[in-house]
């Protein structure tokens, strides 16, 4: 399970590195794909696989499902560290997390994310505002 946020740097080359208790449930090789929120989701090949499964089953007739997946599937690339546990980020996928240099990386149970620091701070105050009304809103899903 992936879990906790730590904050890295970004090097000048696009290299980032991974928090050792994240590399180790990874494996050799994952995937790094565009996300919600302009962040970026990082996973095993498992858990990308069973993704992958469900944007395959999405139905074709419906413009936001295919927007979906055409957004995921494009945005996406294969992934696996250097020696010194780096990964290079894609300039694509710097883009759309707005990358630059302070980086967080934050578990969410079976993938983590990347977010600009900037990004996930106003993200983690505006969430901890509506907290309340986010778990509220959980009631239907029995949480």
């Amino acid at each position: 399970m992936f879990m906790g946020e730590s904050s890295h740097n970004l090097d000048p080359k696009g290299r980032l590195t991974i928090p050792a208790k994240f590399r180790n449930q990874l494996g050799e090789t994952f995937v790094i794909a565009k996300w919600m929120e302009h962040s970026l989701r990082a996973m095993p090949i498992d858990v990308w696989n069973k993704l992958e499964e469900h944007l395959n089953n999405l139905p074709i007739g419906k413009k936001d499902a295919r927007a979906f997946k055409r957004f995921v599937m494009a945005g996406s690339m294969q992934a696996e560290f250097d020696k010194q546990g780096r990964v290079i980020i894609a300039s694509n996928l710097k883009e759309h997390a707005q990358l630059e240099k302070e980086v967080v990386v934050t578990g969410v149970g079976d993938s983590f994310e990347i977010w600009s620091a900037e990004n996930w701070q106003a993200y983690t105050e505006e969430t901890a505002e509506n907290f309340d009304d986010i778990a509220e809103g959980l009631v239907d899903f029995d949480f």
